[in-house]
């Protein structure tokens, strides 16, 4: 779709002056014929012109929460904030979510289907080149995405990709993908940062070390504890990645992060403690972000597993947690309630369904008809979730007790979270980053087969749905079997999902960036290393 015209005289003069178009004498020329003083000129310029100017140069130093010693740059295992901040740094994707949270391209230039999208080609960048001088092609494309669909593979995008036939190279810049039906959302799915281009061998088989074509190169990197990275000098997207390097610092502790951002340690960190949100935005350096996302926190229950195999059990538990106290005490408002399914109102073919409110005699009439009055049960928590989660994991255990309900809350060390509670316990607390569409959020986590199903949850009348809606390409009807999915989450589903939480991170003000900011992940979508820069 063609761009509007711009009509605004001031902003088409900004847009020029910032294209270089317009020279700071003439901008000041114009602005001060329209009657301001050469003060208020001047003001202009540095704010609207000068200041949202990209520059080259500098060390970017990030705090990064929900790093691991577990961590390893083999993309099919990527789980953390730390290695999806990581990836986005050091690979490519074939498409990317902008800072407008639209799809755009990354070493794909465009994208078309057959009819039915059940065939989707991709024209790949031209003199796209990895860190070791390699030209990147299509086969590389291939053999890229074909390691997460191996028999033997143990990737979490192999559910993701389960409905793809073949992929082939055409010719070097031409990539064909076919599906066993239609998917109007495979663009989207390309964007999930399991799905990096890596170099392969020619044989099919990819470099999973960390050679990569994006914006950085890593010259150091110590899992769980830090990494430094040096400017791609080759990386094909003129305009961005205007830092000279990258200095990663891992810094669980939500304490130690935001001192290293007010002592100048680093530039910026990648979560904020809301509790003191309001007076770190005080600090004269320092400027705080705040999105709203699909950024959700679960609670999921095995329901393979006793107690949560009862229906009635799990809706008792649905009901004793009272999602507006954890929005109001836990996220200080910078959130919303959940509902018990994983799409948020700010995303695609969100359903305004009714919101199940903290009902102590509904969950009592639960446990009743379950015969499990006096129920006890452990919940796993940990702030490698995210900051707040033990928190909210006691206002549970206090909501829950008024029905007769005994949660333990057990509280799990943050390094090796992921890897050793996460999936391993019963009833765990966990955030998920926004997923593009429905579809890439239910194949990753809701699916039957999924291996991220953190809740063991496998409906027939769920996955039916799934299957149908992924080719369904009328939006009206692909809007109803959605609504109809998040239903079946919240009134059936073994998760419950308490609330929505907006992204609050913060950076010193030495540290500028646009006027938007993408909200699938923090750090404006994991892009702030391609599209940020320092105004001196």
């Amino acid at each position: 779709m063609p761009k509007k015209p711009n009509n605004n005289p001031f902003e088409k003069l900004v847009c020029d002056a910032r294209l270089g178009r317009v020279s700071r004498r003439r901008f000041m020329e114009y602005v001060i014929a329209t009657g301001v003083t050469v003060p208020v000129a001047t003001s202009l310029w540095s704010t609207h012109v000068a200041a949202a100017t990209p520059k080259k140069g500098g060390t970017f130093r990030v705090g990064l929460h929900d790093g691991n010693t577990s961590d390893s740059l083999d993309p099919a295992t990527t789980e953390s904030v730390y290695m999806i901040q990581t990836n986005h740094a050091i690979r490519s994707y074939l498409t990317e979510i902008t800072e407008k949270n639209t799809l755009g391209p990354d070493a794909a230039t465009s994208w078309e289907a057959s009819d039915d999208a059940s065939e989707w080609t991709f024209k790949l960048a031209k003199g796209v080149e990895f860190h070791n001088g390699k030209s990147f092609t299509a086969r590389d494309a291939v053999a890229s995405l074909n390691y997460h669909r191996g028999d033997d593979s143990k990737s979490a995008a192999k559910s993701l990709l389960a409905d793809v036939k073949e992929i082939k190279a055409d010719d070097d810049h031409t990539l064909v993908i076919k599906m066993a039906g239609g998917n109007a959302d495979l663009p989207y799915l390309m964007s999930d940062y399991h799905l990096v281009m890596m170099p392969s061998d020619g044989e099919g088989k990819v470099d999973i070390s960390g050679v990569g074509t994006g914006p950085y190169k890593i010259d150091k990197h110590d899992a769980g504890v830090s990494s430094t990275m040096s400017r791609h000098a080759n990386y094909h997207r003129s305009g961005l990645a205007h830092f000279d390097g990258l200095n990663f610092l891992v810094l669980n502790d939500i304490n130690a992060r935001q001192t290293a951002l007010t002592t100048g340690e680093v530039d910026a960190v990648s979560e904020i403690d809301v509790k003191t949100a309001h007076l770190l935005g005080r600090h004269p350096d320092i400027e705080l972000d705040e999105v709203a996302s699909g950024y959700h926190i679960t609670i999921p229950m095995f329901v393979d597993v006793a107690p949560f195999d009862n229906l009635d059990v799990r809706l008792a538990l649905k009901y004793a947690i009272d999602r507006q106290e954890l929005v109001d005490k836990v996220l200080l408002k910078h959130g919303s309630l959940g509902n018990d399914h994983p799409i948020a109102p700010s995303l695609p073919f969100w359903a305004d369904l009714p919101q199940r409110e903290h009902d102590i005699d509904k969950a009592k009439f639960h446990l009743k008809k379950a015969g499990a009055e006096g129920l006890k049960v452990s919940l796993s928590t940990s702030e490698a979730a995210f900051g707040g989660a033990t928190d909210m994991a006691l206002l549970f255990q206090a909501s829950a007790a008024k029905a007769g309900i005994t949660i333990d809350v057990k509280r799990e060390p943050s390094d090796g979270y992921w890897s050793n509670v996460w999936l391993k316990k019963p009833f765990t607390v966990v955030a998920w980053g926004a997923r593009p569409t429905p579809d890439v959020m239910f194949s990753l986590a809701y699916k039957d087969d999924a291996d991220w199903n953190e809740s063991h949850w496998k409906d027939p009348a769920f996955n039916k749905i799934l299957r149908e809606a992924k080719s369904e390409l009328n939006s009206e009807r692909r809007a109803e079997m959605y609504k109809q999915m998040q239903l079946l989450c919240r009134d059936e589903g073994g998760t419950i999902v308490p609330m929505f939480r907006n992204y609050v991170y913060g950076h010193r003000k030495t540290v500028r960036h646009g006027p938007d900011l993408a909200g699938n992940w923090t750090l404006d979508g994991a892009r702030a290393y391609q599209r940020w820069w320092f105004d001196s």
